[in-house]
């Protein structure tokens, strides 16, 4: 139960942090008219409407885009806490809170105004990467470690007296004709 409670805590925390964030951009940085902020010499706020998905993907879907988006987003959201409820680590349950954070917090966006609010750019020199934000980043997160906590799970060895793959994967029963 702790390590669901933690899970749905970090999701909360991720969606409270990236609507205040976007609160601020909207309400308070002074960036609706154009205006970047510098923060570092490779990191500014500016603020950029995402009609699209990640990456500003999908961005020509029209006027009706933004409601597909939206449903499939919540659909998402509904698998990852079925996901959340069921894990079994802790830490898949915080990579999966903090990703279903996120993605509510741009559902709400959508649902808000038709589109997510971004406005973290890291840039280096001339070159500019995606601007994203406190949402994106703790989707990226997410999945970075539920990858790396599924390319170094420990699976038992056959000299532990677990199963070979080929055992778990059932041909290791198989006999040659």
């Amino acid at each position: 139960m702790k390590r669901r409670l933690a899970g749905l805590l970090l999701g909360l925390i991720v969606l409270v942090a990236d609507q205040a964030s976007k609160y601020w951009v909207l309400h308070g940085a002074n960036l609706t008219n154009g205006h970047i902020l510098n923060i570092l010499p490779v990191l500014d706020f500016v603020l950029v409407w995402n009609h699209g998905i990640t990456f500003g993907m999908l961005n020509g879907l029209g006027g009706i885009g933004w409601v597909v988006l939206a449903i499939v987003a919540l659909a998402v959201v509904s698998g990852l806490t079925l996901w959340l409820w069921n894990a079994e680590k802790f830490v898949t349950t915080l990579a999966i809170g903090a990703i279903a954070g996120g993605a509510i917090g741009n559902v709400a966006d959508r649902l808000r105004y038709g589109a997510v609010v971004d406005f973290i750019e890291a840039h280096m020199g001339a070159y500019s990467f995606y601007v994203f934000n406190v949402g994106d980043s703790a989707i990226v997160c997410g999945v970075a470690v539920l990858m790396a906590e599924s390319l170094f799970r420990k699976t038992p060895s056959p000299a532990s007296g677990g199963p070979s793959p080929l055992q778990q994967s059932g041909g290791g029963d198989r006999k040659a004709p």
